[in-house]
């Protein structure tokens, strides 16, 4: 499955490289493969490029809505934040790193939802959040 086919997101601001499991409605694993040559490293911070946390929350939640958007029940529909709660940053995210992604979805509702998902360099916790998602 491509991100590409199940969510509305383009480049440059889709963060999604490989989706390799998704439970519709319920969970997703994928992962975002940076090269290096994304824009933001430039300026974030130069000398020390380090990629930016809310970058690493929004791949998280890009692969939250691939997985609710799966399940055909949420056809046609377009999930955005509604809150982003217990966000921690654990490790430095450097050019050419590859982010493997994780979500589970929680308590789903006709109105928007919950997801709890990480981010993971070389098996290291880089970020951890709570999301909160509504219907647009």
């Amino acid at each position: 499955m491509r991100a590409e086919d199940v969510i509305p997101h383009r480049p440059p601001f889709l963060l999604l490289s490989d989706i390799d499991d998704v439970q519709p409605g319920a969970s997703a694993k994928g992962r975002w493969r940076t090269t290096g040559d994304e824009a933001f490293w430039a300026g974030h911070f130069p000398g020390r490029p380090t990629m930016p946390g809310v970058l690493m929350v929004e791949a998280i939640a890009q692969l939250g809505a691939v997985a609710l958007l799966a399940d055909p029940a949420n056809t046609g529909r377009l999930p955005l934040f509604g809150g982003i709660d217990k966000a921690r940053f654990r490790a430095q995210v450097s050019p050419g790193d590859c982010l493997e992604l994780m979500i589970t979805l929680g308590h789903l509702g006709s109105r928007g939802g919950k997801g709890s998902g990480t981010a993971t360099v070389n098996g290291k916790l880089a970020c951890a959040a709570d999301l909160l998602f509504v219907f647009g």
